[in-house]
């Protein structure tokens, strides 16, 4: 069976005016549309065509949300947990009610996510720089106490990029964080900041959005990464990350397990956000498509979800079903066919359902599409 989904922008403040609707070929509705949710999350489960709506198809039992979303401004600095500390968190947080700020876990699931650009760029920060590279950063900054004081915690003992976390977070060094952003807003004035310079400059657009925010500096410890349309990132439990702007298809464990770690006016849980984050530095690798074939795979390394890029040409493209699959449109006319069933078109930022029992699923037409299912290998 197919079933057509569709779904209302949600509008966080950090979503864009207009991403969404140029996607989708509509007006913009002049306030900003951050995401479009596909799941049975009972946040916002997805509208069914004809009444109703996915969780009420499914029980709640799917394992992925896929989304759309449109990043206008930095999204919060955020961490998620494992497997194993999202039922730790959930356990020890159980006397507390859904809505008690002091809540850190709302499940027991863990989060990872995938992220594909659609727009022609999409910048995020993902993961921890090697401290070799952010002190390299750092000297195109200048020498203020600030950016001296970072530096000497940088060279320290042990942990230092969790001990720096500590420092920058924990509510003491709003002297050396003011200093530090007006250093990295008058490098990226005035400076030649040789190769660093793309990355001052994001950063320097961070501190416009937040001013005198302590996550623009955890900003500077991050990778700054730029996808090209079709590109993408996996961010696993413990990674630092955060959008910043650009159009994309993401897909993640049904979670909404989030601990943040700057550029919000939400609370920061700082001793829990230290005990779940992977300090590890390093480049996050970025996926891109081999350009051999309609079909780009992204392989993640999580049995929750799987998803794949169709570039369609005309020729029908037929996949496997493996589990609840949804069809994501986000280009040209695409339709949507099951065997015996009649041929379905996709409006553009819509999905089709197809149901378990469905043995495979028929794309066609012209433009491209996204193929979300459980993490099942595809054939």
């Amino acid at each position: 069976m197919l079933l057509s989904l569709t779904n209302a922008p949600r509008d966080y403040a950090w979503g864009s005016d207009t991403l969404l609707a140029e996607l989708e070929g509509r007006t913009p509705t002049g306030a900003p549309e951050a995401e479009v949710w596909f799941g049975d999350h009972p946040g916002d489960p997805a509208d069914v065509e004809g009444g109703g709506t996915l969780d009420q198809v499914t029980g709640g039992t799917l394992p992925y949300l896929l989304k759309l979303l449109a990043a206008g401004r930095p999204l919060s600095i955020q961490v998620h947990p494992t497997v194993a500390q999202a039922r730790d968190g959930w356990a020890r947080e159980g006397e507390l009610s859904e809505d008690d700020p002091q809540r850190n876990y709302r499940d027991d699931n863990h989060k990872p996510e995938l992220i594909v650009a659609l727009s022609e760029t999409f910048e995020s920060l993902s993961g921890l720089r090697p401290v070799a590279g952010t002190l390299d950063l750092l000297t195109a900054l200048g020498d203020s106490a600030g950016v001296r004081a970072l530096r000497e915690r940088l060279g320290g003992e042990g942990d230092a990029l969790r001990e720096v976390l500590a420092w920058l977070l924990g509510g003491d060094a709003q002297s050396e964080v003011d200093d530090i952003i007006a250093a990295v807003e008058t490098a990226a004035a005035t400076a030649d900041a040789g190769e660093w310079a793309t990355a001052i400059r994001a950063i320097a657009g961070v501190a416009a959005n937040y001013p005198g925010d302590p996550g623009v500096v955890v900003a500077l410890l991050m990778n700054h990464v730029i996808l090209r349309r079709g590109e993408g990132v996996f961010l696993r439990a413990g990674l630092l990350h955060a959008y910043l702007a650009g159009l994309g298809v993401e897909i993640m464990a049904a979670s909404d397990n989030v601990l943040r770690g700057g550029l919000t006016p939400k609370r920061i849980d700082v001793p829990e956000l230290l005990s779940i984050l992977d300090t590890t530095p390093g480049e996050v690798p970025v996926l891109r498509p081999s350009g051999d074939g309609a079909i780009t795979p992204y392989p993640v390394p999580v049995p929750d979800f799987a998803l794949e890029r169709v570039a369609l040409d005309g020729t029908p493209v037929t996949r496997q079903v493996t589990g609840p699959t949804m069809v994501l449109a986000t280009a040209g006319e695409v339709t949507v066919a099951a065997p015996g069933g009649a041929a379905r078109p996709i409006a553009v930022g819509a999905v089709a359902f197809v149901t378990p029992d469905e043995e495979t699923v028929t794309l066609s037409g012209t433009g491209e599409a996204f193929i979300a299912a459980p993490g099942a290998t595809r054939r």
